[in-house]
């Protein structure tokens, strides 16, 4: 019986402790679950925040010495004229494109040099001709047919003379990829130089 009244007495206070929690301030939305869930805190794409700071597994990437999968290796030149002159030595790492790569690979051109080298490579762009840039380079002449694809590489990568450096721009995958392409356009070119040379001196 004594055991009867203690739990009864149990219930009776657990019940009006339940409602005189409901009876208070009407205003107050009670205790929520998981309120960070709840209520996720909202952020502007691309305002300045401290996510990375609170995250405590965050990690500054990319980690010091390694390299995101499926990247080339870092250009191991220095931007200097030694390292210029050994660049003729580099080789393309990427097997050539097929022809949706080759698309690509023109798509980046046109959106990156043709504004300066001109969409048929002979410095023939709108900022060229308008003369906002001088003496910009004509990819059809010999010396630029006949330069190394290392050597490309390396001034893509660097910048030359009036042209900056396009390696924030464009990752070392798609400047390899622009190389093939222009060096394709090249071979295009000299090709087509060579047939012409050749039916004028049948005539």
């Amino acid at each position: 019986m004594k055991k009867i009244r203690i739990l009864l007495s149990f219930v009776v206070i657990i019940a009006l402790a339940t409602m005189m929690n409901s009876c208070g301030n009407k205003r107050e939305p009670g205790r929520t679950y998981m309120p960070d869930m709840a209520y996720s805190r909202a952020y502007e794409a691309y305002a300045p925040n401290n996510l990375a700071k609170e995250n405590i597994n965050y990690v500054d990437y990319p980690v010091e010495g390694t390299i995101r999968r499926g990247d080339l290796f870092p250009y191991p030149l220095p931007n200097d004229s030694a390292g210029y002159a050994m660049s003729a030595q580099i080789k393309d790492p990427l097997p050539p494109l097929d022809s949706t790569e080759m698309k690509e690979a023109g798509r980046l051109f046109n959106i990156n040099c043709a504004i300066c080298h001109g969409p048929n490579m002979d410095a023939q762009g709108p900022l060229a001709t308008g003369g906002k840039i001088p003496a910009v380079a004509n990819l059809t002449l010999t010396q630029y047919v006949n330069m190394p694809v290392g050597t490309m590489f390396h001034s893509v990568t660097y910048g030359k003379n009036n042209m900056g450096s396009y390696a924030s721009q464009l990752s070392r995958r798609q400047r390899w990829m622009v190389i093939q392409y222009v060096k394709q356009h090249q071979l295009a070119v000299a090709a087509g130089k060579a047939s012409a040379t050749d039916s004028t001196g049948t005539k």
